[in-house]
């Protein structure tokens, strides 16, 4: 089956911003990105993951940098995250036109990673939360993703308890899109400005890269948003 190179979240309708998910048809193909927007492949930039809670503001240097979570108020760039079953999340505040792109696996929604990028937006850039609008892109859901407890003690210590746990007979699984809606909201992030993927990357292995699915060496997808 053929499916579309990209996912574009409604939330972002109708604001000055390209916003969108990839599927495995584009993948992470910078130069496909590229001429589809007409933005030269060296004003994409993509960080250096590494699982970290590393919140990088983008402003002169393009040079790649070590982060988990790019911040940027440029409108020459896109910033985006690569995934194959973690979390990408972007972000746009309607009125400071500040965009992020997060990077959110179990260990960076343990380390708070997208309540550290919406704080440095406050910080920095002066955001009010309920401004910032969300969009969680295509990840592994509950369905698919058994973990340890050590997992679930490292998540609900952020994020508190909720409805991104279920418990089956003795094992765990966890929504690592929810639970980051949760820190969303804690955020100050208002509900109507969230939008989730509905989509499980490992259940759609022909749509999305899953490295659980592949169980180990795969491609990637990404996320990307940018100031128009």
């Amino acid at each position: 089956m053929n499916y579309e190179p990209i996912v574009t979240p409604p939330i972002f309708s109708g604001f000055l911003v390209n916003a969108f998910f990839t599927t495995r048809t584009l993948g992470c193909n910078i130069d496909a990105v590229s001429k589809a927007f007409n933005i030269p492949p060296k004003n994409i930039y993509l960080p250096i993951q590494k699982h970290t809670d590393k919140v990088l503001i983008l402003d002169y240097s393009l040079e790649p940098k070590i982060a988990d979570a790019v911040i940027t108020n440029r409108k020459d760039i896109l910033i985006g995250v690569q995934t194959a079953d973690c979390v990408p999340i972007l972000l746009y505040d309607k009125k400071t036109h500040v965009v992020g792109a997060v990077h959110a696996g179990w260990r960076g929604t343990a380390e708070g990673i997208l309540k550290k990028t919406i704080e440095v937006m406050v910080e920095r850039f002066y955001s009010i939360p309920s401004d910032i609008m969300v969009a969680t892109g295509p990840a592994i859901r509950w369905c698919c993703y058994g973990v340890g407890y050590e997992v679930i003690e490292a998540v609900t210590r952020v994020t508190g308890n909720g409805d991104y746990i279920i418990k089956r007979g003795e094992k765990y699984c966890i929504d690592l899109p929810t639970a980051n809606t949760y820190q969303a909201i804690s955020s100050g992030v208002l509900l109507d400005n969230i939008w989730m993927s509905g989509e499980c990357t490992f259940c759609l292995p022909e749509k999305y890269y899953s490295y659980r699915y592949a169980k180990g060496a795969t491609g990637r997808q990404c996320g990307f948003i940018g100031i128009v």
